[in-house]
């Protein structure tokens, strides 16, 4: 539950442009993502194993897929769950979710040194 938490934290957090962007200027931001682990770490150190560090870049990735499945999925559904005020406003939504996961994926090696280098501390 912690990995799933700090995931969509990150995913938030690291989508400054939101939800609703221009799906062009979607990237994910390693400085906010830094920012949130600097102070977020710290705290959980007593009680993280070498494995939970490891698994914050997946989580991150995971969710923004996951996020960007359940948006689709409501679109294709008729925009049941998730509230919309205009037409394929789900479905721009999970494209933008797509692209994040995209922009993760690309960074992967910067977010792992990240949380690396906090997790030397």
């Amino acid at each position: 539950m912690l990995h799933y938490d700090l995931g969509d934290c990150l995913r938030s957090c690291g989508n400054p442009e939101g939800e609703d962007a221009d799906l062009d200027r979607v990237n994910f931001n390693l400085a906010y993502c830094g920012a949130v682990l600097r102070g977020y770490l710290p705290e959980v150190a007593p009680f993280f194993s070498p494995f939970d560090y490891r698994y914050i870049y997946d989580a991150v990735r995971l969710i923004a897929f996951e996020l960007g499945l359940r948006f689709f999925s409501d679109h294709l559904a008729g925009d049941v769950y998730f509230k919309s005020r205009r037409e394929g406003q789900n479905l721009h939504r999970a494209m933008i979710q797509f692209a994040l996961c995209q922009s993760i994926e690309a960074q992967e090696r910067e977010i792992r040194k990240i949380v690396e280098d906090f997790q030397k501390l």
